[in-house]
């Protein structure tokens, strides 16, 4: 590569590795493994860097990487395996308590449906954004959706409320 595409894809990363790294963490979940799957996105679209970069939208190319990775990733693990929660290093409170609810339920949904709700809720994008990310169809975009919020609806109002675990 030359020394031209080493410079604008090291500006890419610096401006949107941020951005990535939270996307990431939303569909993973975990920290470590949010910046491997950033890591993984960025070595692959580094590899095609002067196609992807002269087609003007870099951004959403190096999301759908990510998004594609991520759902790769969730497919291949284990159905065995079982993610154990970190112990705090100090008492939540009610918002923060609140996130963590979230993200644990953000864990539960099948990898399709964690990115579209990172994608529409997370990022902001539009059904059309997503559906050209996630390579789908606008009507498949709110079917999944609407399964998601379903499901986030369920399993939020099912977690015992602060007041109930103290009562508890």
């Amino acid at each position: 590569m030359s020394e031209e595409t080493d410079e604008s894809f090291r500006w890419f990363v610096v401006a949107h590795r941020r951005s990535l790294l939270r996307s990431a963490l939303l569909l993973t979940g975990d920290r470590g493994h949010a910046e491997d799957l950033v890591q993984t996105a960025l070595l692959k679209s580094y590899r095609h860097w002067d196609r992807i970069s002269s087609r003007g939208e870099p951004v959403a190319y190096v999301h759908r990487v990510l998004v594609t990775t991520s759902t790769s990733w969730w497919r291949r693990r284990s159905a065995t395996e079982q993610v154990m929660d970190t112990i705090p290093d100090r008492a939540a409170g009610p918002d923060q308590q609140r996130d963590d609810e979230l993200l644990q339920a953000l864990r539960t949904l099948p990898p399709r449906m964690r990115a579209v709700v990172v994608l529409r809720f997370y990022e902001d994008r539009s059904e059309a954004q997503t559906a050209e990310l996630l390579g789908c169809s606008v009507g498949t975009v709110k079917t999944q959706t609407s399964r998601a919020m379903a499901r986030l609806r369920e399993l939020l109002s099912a977690a015992p409320t602060e007041r109930e675990a103290v009562r508890q």
